[in-house]
């Protein structure tokens, strides 16, 4: 799909390849703040780490220095645990950075001229790939058709991803080139859009999705090599150490084992494998190991039971309160959702369930409810995204060691279309971060990107404000559901880590767990949002060894 030059993966080994030798190390004289083994905010003064990378020690002014064979002065920064994403989509980071970009469009005009220049500055590919057009963004009222993209590109098929992931725009040569005709059924699961005859319109959703995209080339190893670069040095400017990577593709778990092979990993990886053949095949008859120093595990399994509220595919219990005719797409019945939650489980993989609408976080609900019975000990049953609650299934999230992973953007994002789908009286259970805590339940913060940008100053501004960039709404939207600095800042470490099953091994500064750390230009417990979202990261340091920053 896509022609690279490999100088930028030349110069990722290189840069493995000069890591220093580790030694026991002292890095004094910093404002440092972390998460304890309590779950409370602990200051210190320094840190001290082993060969291994591993801090051994954590120091107030009052400790006494040990002798270490280097200490670094840390000139009174802040530092703080490497940030955490609990859900990202590696590859397609650092594929959304190589190909066309339109997240930033503010106009379906915008977008096709976007569309169009871009295509003219890449005569030679063969088909035009892209991603983050968002038709509410564009306060279009409707979704973009074929005919409109052909106006940008006409010679050659276009295949565009929507912003939340759930629904490709193609041109007329993309869908004839598929075979997409009015006679085509829509798939179980998925929609086609359609214009007043019947024939497809120009946008796919969720299960439909695949009729294009198989189709498309897919890209080539080396593609996805330089692919997983990008995507950290992305993760790595906004001071990202460690992610869950949800919907693992075997092509994906290869690029991982190449780049760990080589020395070109540096972000730790989570992964949650995108089915239950993805699971045999990479990791065999139970979670793997931890790999390459505690950098690639693939200990779970992600599972889709709805589409999104932009392409009204999450499930709900009642209508749509901007389209009566639908309740959203359910991707699984009941049975197939237990039948794989077991088949998981039974090998002790963890679950991890996109839920977005109301109707989809109950179904999911009920069956961990069913499936704990059966499937005893620390199971960490993941809800992924769990935007659209009903008030009366909340206290359901404190049961059964739930982990709600949640992405606070989203909702500054989205909080404008879930008025006009959802309609004013069922906003309540939207987006509710404070009541998932209220009900003894667990969070983990994250991004979904490249849904949004792999920001976690951002992150922590939306969790404790409920504003967005331009702080608004004023006072925040439904401000009862913000969370303290405290929460937020454990929301992308300790929390996220836990999420993960990683606790012990990455997301607090203490002994025993990796030197994974950053200097920033300010705490993020004092920070007001607006300050908050300006976050520099200076240093990023990933096992005892620095990977950026002067």
């Amino acid at each position: 799909m896509l022609r690279f030059a490999a100088s930028a993966l030349a110069a990722a080994s290189a840069l493995a390849l000069a890591a220093p030798v580790l030694a026991d190390t002292l890095v004094d004289n910093v404002d440092g703040v972390t998460i304890d083994e309590t779950g409370k905010v602990k200051r210190f003064n320094g840190l001290v780490f082993d060969d291994q990378g591993k801090v051994t020690q954590v120091l107030s002014r009052s400790d006494k220095r040990p002798k270490v064979d280097y200490r670094l002065d840390g000139e009174g920064r802040v530092m703080l645990p490497g940030m955490i994403d609990a859900h990202v989509h590696v590859m397609d980071m650092g594929f959304a950075a190589l190909t066309l970009d339109l997240s930033g469009t503010t106009s379906l005009e915008d977008a096709l001229a976007t569309i169009k220049a871009f295509a003219e500055a890449n005569p030679g590919r063969p088909w035009i790939i892209g991603r983050g057009w968002n038709q509410e963004k564009w306060g279009l009222g409707r979704f973009p058709t074929a005919a409109e993209l052909d106006s940008a590109v006409a010679d050659r098929p276009v295949w565009l991803e929507r912003a939340d992931n759930h629904a490709n725009w193609a041109n007329t040569l993309a869908i004839q080139t598929a075979g997409i005709t009015a006679k085509t059924p829509d798939p179980a699961g998925g929609k086609i859009i359609r214009d007043a005859k019947g024939a497809p319109a120009g946008v796919f959703v969720d299960k439909a999705v695949p009729l294009v995209g198989n189709v498309v080339p897919p890209p080539r190893p080396e593609d996805r090599d330089l692919a997983l670069v990008r995507s950290q040095e992305v993760l790595l400017a906004r001071g990202i150490t460690a992610v869950a990577d949800m919907g693992t593709k075997p092509a994906d778990w290869t690029a991982f084992r190449r780049a760990g092979d080589e020395g070109r990993l540096q972000v730790r990886i989570m992964s949650y494998a995108d089915s239950i053949e993805t699971l045999e095949l990479m990791a065999g008859p139970e979670p793997t190991g931890w790999l390459y120093d505690d950098r690639l595990r693939m200990g779970g399994i992600k599972l889709f039971l709805d589409g999104a509220l932009g392409s009204r595919g999450a499930s709900l219990k009642a209508p749509y309160a901007d389209d009566h005719g639908t309740r959203g797409l359910p991707l699984l019945s009941p049975s197939q959702l237990r039948n794989l939650m077991s088949r998981a489980a039974m090998d002790n993989f963890q679950t991890a369930v996109h839920a977005i609408g109301d109707a989809a976080n109950a179904e999911v609900l009920a069956a961990i409810e069913e499936l704990a019975t059966s499937y005893k000990g620390d199971r960490r049953w993941r809800i992924e995204h769990t935007q659209i609650v009903d008030p009366i299934d909340i206290a359901r999230l404190g049961q059964h060691g739930v982990i709600a992973s949640m992405q606070p953007l989203h909702q500054t994002s989205d909080r404008l279309m879930a008025e006009a789908r959802l309609g004013p009286d069922r906003l309540t259970g939207a987006y509710p971060w404070r009541s998932v805590l209220k009900a003894g339940g667990r969070l983990a913060f994250g991004s979904d990107s490249p849904v949004e940008p792999a920001d976690p100053w951002a992150g922590m501004a939306a969790a404790i404000s409920r504003t967005d960039a331009s702080g608004q709404p004023f006072g925040g939207w439904f401000p009862q559901e913000t969370v303290s600095r405290e929460q937020a800042l454990a929301g992308f470490t300790s929390d996220a880590a836990y999420a993960g099953f990683a606790e012990g091994r990455f997301g607090r500064l203490i002994p025993g767990e990796r030197a994974d750390f950053i200097l920033v230009d300010r705490d993020p417990l004092f920070a007001s949002p607006e300050a908050l979202r300006e976050t520099k990261i200076l240093q990023v340091w990933i096992g005892g060894v620095k990977v950026r920053g002067e």
